[in-house]
């Protein structure tokens, strides 16, 4: 047997993916940190450029430069302190040179990066369909996060993942082109409609466009047959959680609650249940 067949055996290919997941998961934490702070650097950039003023010094940060450093002292985080969880765990959680705590998060989006990533594996074995859906829940969970924290679902993110989702699915990966096309454009169209008849009847706006494009790109992903389950449970999910947080953690009412989290979480349910869901309520509540 070659190496090639080895590491696409079923019994070895899942942990591989295991292993590569938890490393994509310590890159989408560098996302979900920096891609926030790029962005108001461009809008305060362009902002000056229109004042005819010079753009704000700053330092500068990428994806990829500077290294990770601690926010509370500055400590240069070396390799060994940056390995997925296990470094976490062999800190107890905290920096090695001030001792202030690192947050849960990392961890938990480098296990939640992996996890899914094996899963793919395990469910669609070697392949298009268990790279691609490793991409599509990558993408999520960044989106995700960037919406939890700053009320911004970046459009580059949603973008290309809405576009990936009808190249993914020209070999019918998923769903059919067709579907893929109409789940993008319908999806879209219904937050847009929700949001013009929230806005005309109240005056105020409900949510962003970002969630708009994020839905396409579930609609895209999904086909439009899944959007409807998507934004049951999407809406679901959020009502039950701004409830929570209203009666037990005294969360204003007038504090926006971001939907991006339960619009991915919805769409990952869709893509890897949806049909089954479908199934089970036509064969016993249907008719």
């Amino acid at each position: 047997m070659n190496s090639l067949a080895v590491l696409t055996h079923p019994a070895v290919f899942p942990w591989l993916c295991l292993v590569f997941g938890l490393m994509v998961g310590s890159f989408l934490n560098v996302v979900i940190h920096r891609l926030p702070i790029i962005m108001d650097r461009d809008w305060r950039a362009q902002c000056a450029e229109l004042r005819a003023e010079a753009a704000p010094a700053a330092e500068p940060i990428g994806l990829a430069r500077p290294r990770s450093r601690c926010p509370a002292c500055g400590h240069a985080i070396s390799a060994i302190e940056n390995l997925p969880v296990l470094s976490y765990l062999a800190l107890r959680g905290r920096c090695s040179a001030c001792k202030a705590r690192i947050g849960i998060r990392y961890p938990v989006v480098e296990l939640l990066s992996g996890i899914t990533a094996y899963y793919c594996a395990y469910r669609y074995g070697f392949g298009l369909a268990a790279f691609a859906a490793m991409g599509f829940v990558w993408a999520l969970i960044a989106a995700s996060a960037i919406d939890f924290d700053t009320q911004l679902l970046p459009d580059s993110i949603t973008m290309p993942l809405l576009w990936a989702g009808l190249l993914v699915n020209l070999p019918g990966t998923f769903t059919d082109l067709r579907s893929g096309v109409i789940g993008a454009v319908a999806g879209y169209l219904a937050l847009w409609s929700v949001y013009w008849v929230f806005k005309l009847a109240t005056g105020k706006e409900g949510m962003g466009f970002g969630d708009f494009k994020l839905l396409a790109a579930v609609g895209a992903w999904t086909g439009w047959q899944m959007l409807l389950l998507v934004v049951l449970l999407s809406s679901s999910i959020g009502a039950a959680v701004g409830i929570a947080l209203i009666v037990l953690a005294r969360h204003g009412r007038n504090i926006p609650i971001p939907f991006g989290p339960y619009l991915g979480a919805a769409g990952i349910v869709a893509l890897f249940w949806g049909p089954a869901m479908q199934r089970y309520y036509l064969a016993h509540f249907a008719g």
